[in-house]
């Protein structure tokens, strides 16, 4: 249908790095030349992406029911769809339906993603009219001991992996009587299945800028920095403008929303070391240095960047602060379960079906997310195992598969939630070869301060080798007990000490994987499928 008489059609494309790596940008094009040459009356918006990643690229279409979606769009669908009658919603065999009303979708409890994939991310309209700056507004009218009380009683903690109490850290840098202090923002998010960090930059990165100034009110800081991984362009050309932005509607700056509050921001590209996620090290960095471990105590509330007291959060900490404010403490509280409280952004990765975003409250198991949100293994074949928390955490079997998604309930079955990434593998995984990955990937991305991470995961590495080669088996399996044993003791940080998660896990679950091969043999093939594409789980 020919809508060029009608006022123009409001079609969102996302500008998600996931969403242009499968022709976004193009299908954008396409649109853009339908509306140029005349032919319909199209305003196409680039938002974040809605999180299914599966459907990318997505376009969605305002309508009077709501917005419609159409996925996977190619570029060469285009012109079909709009004489299909896109703009109006009309049926095609890539219309998905009103999409909040999917199920994969509507099911979900969205907090921190609550505009992520709705609103154009550099648009402060959008922004103020789906409820940003309300949660800094509610900061900037308190004192900042009760901005830190409300934080600590919501009982959000670090949702970069180590779960420590937010609003705690908080305190110890308000208690410090040092007149400069800083804000941190860690978003080198470099676990393997990891990328919602990433999404929160590139699609709500108002977001972000309003958790840290919060956080800057809360603690008395004038000055913040952005840390991002060089691998997020993307992100990083969206935070900058951001910024500047914030910068010009007196967001960030001097006298903020005509406060007493004093407070900038800085983005600072990092240039690829893994071992930066680690707090130390990423503070380092930033004062200009090698990435490395620093010994502890002082912790760096007390001191941190340049030796003041610092803020470090990680990206959705920081972005699900300014909803804390908003709504207040007992709202977030009610979410969850037990020490585990809000929500957790998971983040489905690997050989899955329907990979993505996906946000509910703690509580949630591990066969709810893979098999009704993830809808099995892309394959086709069984799921064998995954891993949850990046590289360095447990390999978990089905079996264990109705554990809760909780802090404490990983931590007493030897695992780790991490930052919610979540990777599946099917039945045809060695395991072996993947304890050995662990080692291998610790050797490589060791800062190198301490032996017990810059030496061990070089012996593991050789140790795993010679039972896999069935080379003295039961010394080398005590060995390698004894390696992770000091590994976990004795090292500086996570790095070292973490990396035998994955490794005892694999030993502890699949140790049949462990002869040589053999379990290879016991493979049987199976009539791989594929995932299924409709919108639904």
């Amino acid at each position: 249908m020919n809508n060029s008489s009608h006022s123009a059609a409001t079609v969102y494309v996302p500008r998600d790095s996931a969403a242009r790596s499968v022709g976004a940008d193009e299908v954008a094009k396409a649109l853009q030349r339908a509306a140029t040459h005349g032919d319909f009356a199209i305003d196409v918006v680039r938002n974040g992406s809605r999180g299914m990643l599966w459907l990318e690229p997505m376009v969605e279409v305002v309508t009077p029911q709501g917005r419609v979606g159409y996925g996977p769009v190619a570029p060469s669908d285009v012109e079909g769809l709009l004489a299909a009658g896109m703009l109006d919603g009309a049926d095609h065999p890539l219309r998905l339906g009103i999409v909040d009303e999917l199920p994969w979708l509507a099911r979900q409890t969205r907090v921190t993603f609550a505009r992520v994939g709705v609103t154009d991310p550099l648009s402060t309209r959008d922004y103020l009219e789906h409820g940003g700056l309300v949660g800094l507004r509610a900061a900037l009218e308190r004192a900042p001991a009760d901005v830190v009380t409300e934080v600590t009683e919501s009982g959000l903690r670090g949702r970069g992996g180590a779960g420590f109490p937010a609003g705690i850290k908080w305190k110890t840098v308000l208690d410090c009587a040092d007149e400069l202090k800083f804000v941190c923002c860690n978003a080198d998010e470099g676990d393997s299945g990891t990328f919602a960090d990433r999404m929160v930059m590139e699609g709500d990165p108002f977001l972000l800028i309003e958790g840290m100034t919060i956080a800057a009110q809360a603690v008395g800081a004038s000055e913040g920095y952005l840390y991002i991984r060089s691998e997020y362009p993307d992100a990083v050309a969206t935070m900058r403008a951001a910024i500047d932005i914030a910068r010009e509607h007196g967001w960030l700056g001097k006298g903020i929303l005509g406060s007493t509050l004093d407070f900038d921001l800085h983005v600072r590209v990092g240039a690829g070391a893994y071992i930066c996620g680690e707090e130390t090290s990423m503070l380092e960095s930033l004062e200009g240095k090698r990435g490395t471990v620093r010994a502890k105590p002082p912790i760096p509330a007390i001191e941190g960047l340049f030796g003041r007291p610092t803020v470090v959060n990680n990206v959705l900490t920081l972005a699900t602060v300014p909803v804390v404010l908003a709504d207040g403490a007992q709202a977030y509280q009610e979410l969850g379960v037990e020490r585990s409280r809000g929500t957790q952004v998971f983040q489905l990765g690997g050989n899955i079906a329907h990979g993505g975003i996906v946000e509910t409250a703690f509580g949630v198991t591990l066969r709810e997310l893979v098999e009704d949100y993830g809808g099995g293994t892309f394959s086709g074949r069984p799921v064998r195992t995954v891993q949850v928390g990046g590289p360095l955490g447990a390999y978990l079997p089905t079996s264990m598969f109705d554990l809760p998604m909780d802090y404490e309930a990983f931590a007493a079955a030897g695992a780790m939630v991490g930052h919610g990434g979540i990777v599946v593998f099917d039945d045809t995984v060695d395991m072996a070869a993947q304890a050995r990955f662990a080692m291998e990937f610790c050797a490589e991305e060791s800062c190198g301060k301490c032996t017990p991470c810059r030496v061990g995961s070089v012996r593991g590495v050789e140790v795993i080798d010679k039972i896999v080669a069935g080379q003295h088996r039961d010394e080398n399996l005590a060995l390698l007990e004894d390696l992770c044993d000091l590994m976990t003791d004795g090292s500086l940080c996570a790095m070292g000490g973490l990396t035998p998660m994955p490794v005892r896990s694999a030993l502890a679950h699949f140790p049949d994987d462990f002869l040589g091969g053999r379990r290879l043999l016991e493979i049987q093939p199976v009539q791989a499928t594929g995932p299924r594409t409709e919108g639904t789980a």
